[in-house]
């Protein structure tokens, strides 16, 4: 995933790790462009927490850090088969099909897999850009499992209505519980569980409840795992005095995205978990807010 980390010093401000752009009409590429030309230096290829620390980076004279590094590790249901061939990441699948051009392969490097019969678990807009993105490469069925009812499902009602515009089949009160592959390890079904709701659980939704005896049998060959992501890990782990909560997230104060670890700021999903543009553009703002406080008047 995408890594930003905003670093102040004289001359301007430094961005590790974009990668490089090569569309100007690319929305995004527009907005690095035009940051480079209020003096943003861009290092492209660069994985903080890897390639360099954050107390490295202050040792090269920087003053102050800005962690945006988002929610990118994919989750995955942990059920059995999962290792075989014919099952990504919704992170990994839109990655390769949009970012990487993979729908021009091979006018482009990046392969795709095209699969006939597809499943996509999970029920948020990621998992309906999933969905409908399998459909556009040439899918002949794309079906999206989900374990509660329609009123429960995360996605906005507009996609929803669009995916089935489209074909998208809905598979409701439906949940995985086991991956089927052939003799040379590739996906081709998957075992599910016909499930009810019950009481609601601590997210105010009904919880799904298992019906004993309502096993069968979805044919597939290309399964896409849309149930969500964490914090990215690559840059946290690597800095055992930022203070994290449960989940993995970066603790920071709410008003300005001070985090433990002095002259660093953090914000977005990273902090939020998995949230909206527009709250990280605001986490941005009031951190930059703070950045020159600190820089004009100290911690």
């Amino acid at each position: 995933m995408t890594i930003f980390e905003a670093f102040h010093k004289p001359g301007g401000v430094l961005v590790y790790g974009i990668p490089e752009f090569r569309l100007p009409k690319d929305i995004v590429a527009q907005e690095v462009h035009f940051l480079e030309r209020q003096g943003v230096k861009v290092e492209c290829n660069a994985v903080v927490g890897r390639t360099v620390s954050l107390d490295e980076l202050f040792e090269q004279g920087f003053d102050a850090i800005y962690v945006g590094v988002g929610a990118g590790l994919p989750r995955f249901m942990n059920i059995p088969g999962e290792n075989l061939v014919g099952i990504l990441s919704a992170n990994e699948y839109l990655t390769r099909a949009n970012l990487m051009k993979a729908y021009k392969y091979p006018e482009v490097d990046t392969p795709i897999p095209k699969g006939k019969n597809v499943v996509v678990l999970g029920a948020g807009n990621v998992a309906m850009d999933s969905a409908r993105t399998a459909m556009r490469l040439g899918a002949d069925s794309v079906k999206i499992v989900y374990r509660r009812s329609r009123d429960e499902m995360p996605a906005r009602k507009a996609e929803i209505h669009h995916a089935e515009e489209e074909g998208i089949e809905l598979f409701l009160l439906t949940n995985p519980t086991k991956y089927l592959g052939d003799e040379n390890g590739r996906l081709v079904g998957m075992e599910c569980l016909r499930m009810e709701l019950g009481e609601p659980d601590d997210s105010g939704r009904r919880r799904p409840v298992a019906i004993v005896g309502s096993e069968f049998t979805v044919d597939c060959d290309l399964c896409i795992v849309a149930v969500g992501s964490g914090a990215n890990p690559l840059l946290t782990s690597e800095t055992p005095d930022m203070k994290l909560n449960k989940w993995g997230n970066v603790v920071t104060d709410p008003s300005t995205g001070k985090t433990t670890k002095k002259a660093v700021w953090a914000g977005g999903d990273i902090v939020t978990g998995a949230a909206t543009v527009i709250l990280a553009m605001g986490a941005g703002r009031d951190a930059a807010n703070s950045i020159h406080d600190y820089l004009t008047l100290g911690w």
